[in-house]
């Protein structure tokens, strides 16, 4: 028997019938701004509790606290039966809680073993590197068979898809201490379509075992597939709570969560939008490729399985507006949006209006000094725009949920008044509600004459496009038309044929 399966089973042995984690009343205030108010919540042993919400409920303050990481202002937390007045992440490891954040904390410095020691620092001694490297790779090779990461490789070097996997593995590898509680916060937004169902898969196998887990997700199909209790949140509270039978379905869930249904993306069948015809972007194919291709108004689409190209194909579209690439011609400027805010879209110490008129020095700016009536006139304008949840434009951005940090970075690439907008998968995390807002706003600049480039991981999200391209080992290898688009043909299209 293997190690991680040995140390699950011990756990069903181990594992309270009662709630593992019981939350009663619990509040919490940052300031003038109340995040939680009086939030009941209970987690038991072997089943996933799904929490359900916008952007900006409080699911994050909600599993921080759980995690140790944020402490209450009201109420009582209790795990295992004990009273956790002083809970620590240091503690909540002790006691079997992993999290697994949308915001991954690996050190991308660091090799894939060397990061999973961090988690376990009694991977001490001679021979601690092959114990560690074993560790992972076992569960890697457990819920992500076939995948193909080297735990020798440095995490910096790898995909956000990737990254994402070895997160996920992480946090089910033991040493001592049994896995009882996995927090997963949006694990599969940065997954393709098989490493997720791979995940959900595996997470049916540990509930088997008693393992409980605490699910994160705007994807409402992997919610209503997999999980047994869902909680609904919304402006801090909870506001429902079910358990999940066959009448719970989609359109209820977004009725419980009081989300818009009047940008809705596009329907399968529905008529294609009329581009302008004009080309604007023109990649010569090499390699067997097929040349792409994306005229004025048009909403292109990259699909295919993670890390196959597609953001490279994006970069080289950016790369192109400075002359840097023979091989591609784009007609106009490009703004870029990163689906990896941390790393690459945000700057963290900033408020909202300097993150968002960033990309828009030349409408700040007098005389070479950035006014600040006209940053936050700016700003005011596309936060109303795209309902941007922040108190006011000078808010810092960090403070902001995630799926709000990630409207200011769409908001920088459209205040820039760009001719092709490079979208690189910016939906990942972000609510049914606002993706319904983005989505409207994507047609509307499409219609004034916008080019979009959008790669997604989410298939459903192909359906806003004109066309699809499917890239495979860095080619492009097929063209899908929008009339011809199916889920069955673009996974399909995603692999190779033997």
């Amino acid at each position: 028997m293997s190690l991680l399966n040995h140390t699950i089973s011990q756990q069903a042995l181990d594992a309270p019938a009662e709630a593992f984690v019981e939350l009663a009343g619990v509040g919490k205030q940052f300031g003038a701004v109340r995040a939680l108010s009086d939030v009941d919540l209970r987690i038991t042993a072997g089943r996933m509790t799904s929490v359900l919400g916008h952007n900006g409920a409080g699911k994050s303050t909600l599993i921080r606290i759980i995690a140790g990481l944020v402490k209450p202002s009201a109420g009582r937390v209790r795990i295992a039966g004990d009273a956790e007045d002083k809970l620590s992440p240091r503690h909540a490891l002790s006691l079997g809680i992993r999290c697994v954040f949308q915001e991954l904390s690996l050190c991308d410095s660091l090799t894939v073993y060397e990061n999973t020691r961090v988690l376990h620092p009694n991977l001490t001694g001679r021979r601690w590197r092959n114990r560690s490297r074993a560790l992972i790779q076992q569960s890697l090779d457990t819920i992500f068979p076939g995948h193909d990461i080297d735990v020798n490789e440095l995490v910096g070097r790898l995909s956000i898809g990737r990254r994402q996997m070895i997160e996920i593995a992480r946090a089910f590898t033991v040493t001592d201490v049994p896995v009882r509680l996995v927090i997963l916060d949006e694990p599969t937004s940065a997954l393709d379509a098989k490493a997720a169902n791979q995940l959900m898969q595996f997470t049916r196998r540990v509930r088997q075992e008693g393992c409980s887990c605490l699910f994160v997700s705007h994807r409402l199909r992997e919610i209503l597939d997999y999980t047994d209790d869902i909680v609904v949140m919304r402006d801090g509270r909870v506001t429902d709570t079910i358990v999940m039978g066959p009448n719970v379905s989609a359109s209820i869930l977004v009725e419980k969560m009081g989300a818009v249904h009047d940008e809705a993306p596009l329907q399968a069948g529905s008529p294609t939008r009329k581009a302008d015809g004009r080309s604007v972007v023109d990649i010569t194919g090499s390699n067997g490729s097929i040349p792409f291709r994306a005229t004025k108004g048009e909403i292109v689409g990259l699909s295919g399985l993670a890390g196959q190209g597609q953001r490279e194909l994006l970069l080289q579209v950016l790369s192109a507006t400075q002359r840097l690439d023979s091989h591609c011609k784009v007609t106009g400027k490009a703004a870029y949006v990163a689906g990896d805010r941390q790393s690459e879209g945000l700057f963290p110490l900033w408020t909202v209006a300097e993150n968002l008129s960033i990309g828009s020095l030349s409408k700040v700016c007098r005389l070479g000094v950035i006014s600040l009536r006209r940053e936050r006139t700016l700003a005011e304008r596309w936060r109303a725009a795209l309902s941007i949840r922040a108190p006011r434009v000078a808010y810092p951005i960090r403070l902001l949920s995630g799926g709000n940090q990630q409207k200011v970075l769409v908001a920088r690439a459209f205040a820039s008044e760009p001719d092709v907008v490079l979208f690189d998968d910016p939906m990942r995390g972000v609510d049914v509600n606002t993706k319904t807002e983005l989505y409207g706003q994507v047609r509307r600049l499409a219609d004034s004459g916008c080019t979009f480039l959008w790669y997604t991981t989410e298939i459903a999200e192909l359906w806003n496009c004109d066309r699809v391209y499917i890239l495979r080992n860095g080619r492009i290898t097929e063209e899908i038309p929008r009339h011809a688009l199916s889920e069955e043909r673009v996974i399909s299209a995603s692999f190779e044929r033997t």
